[in-house]
């Protein structure tokens, strides 16, 4: 496809202006599938803006077997709509109105990844078997391996690719346009121009946009996020738009090397715990803490589909979290899963086990040799990816850490997908449809289900509009001028490049005292650090060269986000109370305690069923509790709904 572009001079300068209908940024599930849609329904004058297409959460995690999340399709998964979106809706801090579309946007979302080529199994009859996953009452999980998001963007990439819809790889969206009726554009950065009189930046025009760039990985230093994804949040939460529950995120065990969560079978072929000083000597350190060796098995059992940290858990297998955490922030040492010779426990066999985790191998014929046998037999798959990867489990412990793997908060969005900034989208992980808890998995079928209300929204209510008016001409001037000027005070070649270091420093004690253990002094102050810095944030930064724009402008989306995500983890703990000692565990006799806000602690949900909503109030953010919005109670008369449909999709249908 063609670009529509155009040139604006600002100062001398000719900056590129590339004119679109709708602009889709990230490359992702999400985004692939808003693009294919909108195509679908009629609009071919789109694009999808990329910093890189094969970078990002859906092309490069996973997980033993990656989780996918819908309504049961057995003949022994007794299930409907309304039994699904009442179990996303009980996860606390959910809208009604999104669980009920992502519920029934289920079946037609994943069936259309199963006709595009996306391998999930079917038995012998062309059932979609299923298992249970955390969260989850039935049986409702599905994979098609490890890599399952993998395959999902590819098979989405080569039907997008395959329509011709315009691909701006190498392209960064740092800031949103937006005027009172809502978005105009974006500023970008052209990868390939960084040098260049223009130090990249670029101008689109469009007035509808869907954000699709994942969670905001950049926030914590200690992430199973690959290196590639930082996410954008930043980018629509400083043009205004709101953000929901930024305080719920999920935390769980992730090897540090290669970064991968070691969640189902990793866990429940009961590999060894070890801990290891800085002289080398090492430990099963969970016998520390557990009398019966075999209790501590059945807690590293439960790991494997328990992955998540949560503190309902606390004393049963989440412990192993603060266990590991422990060792490694509070005691200095390395932690390793050992796959190579048995723990302790199984020295007489497997009789010592408790029922659910003797039954779990005996039904997997797995009541035999080592973690590395027993992971060979239930899932050789596993083993290879490691493997892929420079490690190999049958030779080397494994070092995992506790890890920030996926926001269930993200920008509030309605039930079409669209955001309190009219005109703005946002799908995948970046929007914050999920609460509290959610069922694993179903961050997968958000992406799908999403991105599908979002293009249809857009393709029912909209019109093409890429008119380039006289105040959009001045807005982007001016926006562009001023970006430009600050961007070239922040090259300082003779001085050292401090961005990097900022990144890490503001990461790290995001880490530190905002994870699955937080604590409010140190929230506070790092809350006082972020402001600082974002109060001269172009005078603060020194970055060598342009080649440094796109890390430097990715530290100001982060630290915006940073910000807004500790407004909403302070509000949660000044509601709830997180004061004083929540936990108490000991070490050689020594009491090492820690902090958790006692909602946390207790499990208790939101108060009154509510979120937690965040919106940007001069260069601070403000957070505060609305109720959520209930479980709608729909029409569902045929003839009335088919009246109702037809008006709906005019646009697309034409009314038939």
């Amino acid at each position: 496809m063609i670009m529509n572009k155009t040139i604006f001079c600002i100062n001398g300068i000719n900056l590129p202006v590339i004119v679109l209908d709708i602009a889709v940024i990230g490359s992702g599930c999400a985004g692939f599938n808003a693009a294919d849609w909108l195509y679908t329904f009629g609009r071919k004058n789109i694009a999808i803006i990329t910093e890189g297409v094969n970078m990002g959460t859906s092309r490069n995690t996973g997980s033993d077997k990656q989780t996918y999340y819908k309504l049961s399709l057995a003949s022994d998964g007794e299930d409907s709509v309304a039994q699904m979106a009442a179990d996303l809706f009980a996860g606390g801090g959910v809208n009604g109105d999104t669980a009920l579309a992502e519920a029934a946007g289920s079946v037609r979302s994943f069936i259309k990844l199963c006709n595009l080529g996306v391998p999930f199994p079917v038995n012998e009859y062309g059932e979609y078997v299923g298992y249970k996953t955390d969260h989850d009452p039935r049986q409702r999980a599905t994979s098609a391996g490890p890599l399952t998001s993998k395959m999902m963007t590819e098979c989405l990439e080569k039907v997008v690719r395959d329509k011709g819809v315009l691909i701006l790889d190498g392209m960064t969206a740092i800031k949103l346009l937006t005027s009172k009726d809502g978005v105009e554009g974006l500023l970008c950065l052209d990868h390939t121009s960084l040098n260049s009189e223009t130090l990249g930046l670029t101008i689109i025009r469009a007035k509808r946009v869907l954000l699709a760039t994942g969670g905001p990985a950049g926030c914590y230093l200690n992430s199973v996020y690959p290196e590639s994804q930082t996410g954008m949040s930043g980018l629509a939460l400083e043009a205004g738009a709101m953000g929901a529950n930024l305080q719920e995120w999920q935390y769980g065990l992730a090897s540090l090397k290669f970064r991968w969560n070691v969640s189902g079978t990793y866990q429940q072929v009961l590999p060894r715990y070890i801990s290891v000083d800085k002289d080398g000597v090492e430990r099963e350190f969970l016998l520390d803490y557990y009398k019966d060796a075999c209790r501590a098995l059945d807690m590293v059992f439960l790991k494997g589909y328990q992955w998540p940290f949560d503190t309902n858990k606390i004393y049963g297998s989440s412990f192993i979290d603060i266990l590991v955490h422990h060792e490694t922030a509070v005691l200095g040492r390395r932690v390793y899963m050992d796959y190579r010779c048995n723990p302790t426990g199984l020295e007489q066999g497997f009789g010592g086990l408790g029922k659910e985790t003797y039954q779990y191998l005996s039904n997997s014929d797995a009541l035999f040799g080592t973690p590395i046998e027993r992971l060979k037999k239930m899932n050789e798959p596993a083993i290879d990816l490691y493997k892929q990867h420079g490690i190999d489990l049958y030779h080397e412990p494994l070092e995992i850490g506790v890890c920030a793997q996926h926001h269930n908060g993200g920008i509030a969005v309605d039930a079409n997908w669209q955001s309190t900034v009219h005109g703005l989208y946002v799908a995948g992980e970046a929007a914050g449809t999920f609460g509290v808890h959610r069922p694993g998995g179903s961050a997968l079928n958000s992406t799908q289900v999403g991105s599908l209300r979002a293009a249809e929204h857009i393709a029912c209510t909209t019109q093409v509009e890429t008119e380039i008016t006289p105040e959009f001409q001045a807005m982007a001037v001016k926006e562009a001028a001023s970006l430009i000027e600050q961007m070239k005070n922040t090259i300082k070649p003779n001085l050292p490049s401090n961005v990097e270091s900022h990144r890490n420093r503001m990461a790290g004690v995001m880490s530190r005292y905002a994870g699955h253990l937080r604590d409010t002094k140190g929230m506070a102050a790092l809350v006082d650090d972020l402001r600082a810095l974002m109060e001269n944030f172009f005078c603060e930064s020194s970055i060598s060269g342009p080649n440094e724009l796109l890390f430097l402008m990715k530290n100001r989306d982060i630290f915006i986000t940073q910000m807004a995500v500790l407004s909403s983890m302070q509000k949660s703990a000044e509601q709830t109370g997180s004061h004083g000692s929540a936990l108490v565990v000991s070490d050689n006799g020594q009491m090492v305690s820690a902090n958790l806000s006692l909602r946390y602690m207790e499990g208790k949900p939101l108060p009154n069923n509510s979120r937690i909503i965040t919106y940007k109030n001069g260069t601070a953010f403000v957070s505060e509790y609305e109720p959520v919005r209930p479980l709608p109670k729909s029409d569902g008369w045929f003839e009335n709904v088919w009246n109702d449909f037809r008006k709906r999709t005019r646009n697309i249908f034409g009314g038939c």
